[in-house]
């Protein structure tokens, strides 16, 4: 499946941007997505081997998708963390959690195992994805840290972008899913 993101408006809107997640052949201009466009679409590999979409999740839950640099460095496995601490309150709003990084599968396995990380891990090993989103890298060499908070309609409501604020990360995003869960 291709990866597609709007400007604001229609899921039917949307327009073509990015490349088949398996090759990362960009098609077209990759552009940041912003408040108010549609979340670009994707499909891939989690930490558990499963196949999985963000359109599996429209209409059904608000997404918090962040992307972070690395497993297992420190302001990384600090904002993991903090993200069990607080998801039982993610689910509760009608929220799933995915992160990203470039890691890969079995390097999220081990995460998630050894940190017992109840959400989802995706492995973005060619960095399409985190460049199909337009998260910028810090510093010029450091993968971004950003979340994104996308509705039940599959329109981005929020996005937080610091690379050392990995706490601050997770409290945003949850008061965005309250607001959304109180309409």
């Amino acid at each position: 499946m291709g990866w597609r993101f709007g400007r604001p408006g229609t899921v039917e809107d949307r327009d073509t941007i990015c490349a088949n997640s398996r090759t990362a052949e960009i098609r077209a201009t990759t552009m940041s997505i912003q408040v108010g466009y549609v979340a670009l679409d994707f499909t891939t590999k989690t930490h558990a081997g499963q196949q999985v979409s963000l359109a599996k999740f429209r209409g059904r839950k608000v997404v918090v998708l962040y992307f972070y640099p690395k497993d297992e460095s420190a302001v990384c496995t600090k904002e993991a963390c903090s993200f069990p601490d607080a998801y039982e309150d993610f689910v509760q709003a009608g929220a799933v959690v995915i992160g990203v990084s470039s890691d890969s599968v079995e390097s999220h396995q081990a995460f998630a195992s050894g940190h017992r990380l109840p959400f989802i891990l995706l492995a973005d090993t060619d960095g399409s994805l985190r460049e199909a989103y337009g998260v910028p890298r810090s510093l010029g060499i450091l993968p971004g840290r950003v979340t994104y908070v996308i509705d039940k309609e599959g329109v981005v409501r929020h996005i937080f972008s610091a690379q050392f604020s990995a706490a601050r990360h997770v409290a945003a995003a949850l008061s965005m899913v309250r607001q959304l869960a109180q309409g």
